[in-house]
């Protein structure tokens, strides 16, 4: 969807939207191909001194096979802000409690925020609760402030905004959703694309 696999690492075409020309298409998802279509439930971050990715992928793997598999519903395309994700259309407690565990559970691999992160990551206006949670977990958006989301778009003209959510209905309307695994990827460089390192299934049993 995005014109990028990263399971693969290389450009794949990207389907055209009913409505929007290919050059809009091309640089108003520019910012989401460098990670591919994916939902973050622990944000990125560096590896801590003294653990390895190696540890970090045996803890995971042990984390999946003790999680079941589950539905979320149905997600469609919205608006957060001035770019555009697929988002549940109904609150699931399952996947709340799931992201928060992710978060806690991955922490200890965790770096310290560096200054540049932290001051990046400031820069949008936080509220103070959000401001903690970013101290405390290195990510503003966790736990009460946590919004399941999979990105469509970067930042958008307001203008366009509506154009592109009834395209993107047009083209992918509303669409079933279940977390059935996790995904671990990498960016070698800031400015790297993420790369797909390993997936581990959900094999815990309700």
């Amino acid at each position: 969807m995005l014109g990028y696999d990263c399971y693969t690492g290389v450009a794949v075409d990207q389907p055209l939207l009913p409505g929007i020309a290919s050059d809009d298409l091309f640089s108003g998802t520019a910012e989401p191909r460098r990670y591919g279509f994916h939902g973050t439930l622990k944000a990125p971050f560096a590896i801590r001194g003294g653990c390895s990715v190696g540890e970090l992928k045996r803890a995971i793997g042990e984390f999946a096979a003790e999680w079941p598999a589950f539905e979320v519903g149905t997600i469609s395309p919205r608006r957060l802000g001035r770019f555009i994700a697929f988002t549940p259309d109904d609150p699931s407690s399952d996947l709340l409690l799931f992201a928060a565990e992710c978060v806690a559970a991955f922490d200890r691999f965790r770096a310290p925020l560096s200054d540049k992160d932290r001051q990046r990551r400031a820069t949008h206006n936080l509220s103070p609760r959000q401001q903690a949670l970013l101290e405390r977990w290195g990510y503003p958006y966790v736990f009460d402030q946590f919004r399941f989301h999979m990105t469509l778009t970067g930042s958008l003209p307001e203008e366009r905004i509506s154009s592109w959510i009834e395209s993107l209905e047009r083209h992918a309307g509303a669409q079933p959703l279940v977390i059935d695994a996790l995904t671990l990827l990498e960016q070698a460089s800031p400015d790297a694309q993420f790369r797909v390192i390993a997936r581990y299934a959900l094999e815990g049993r309700r």
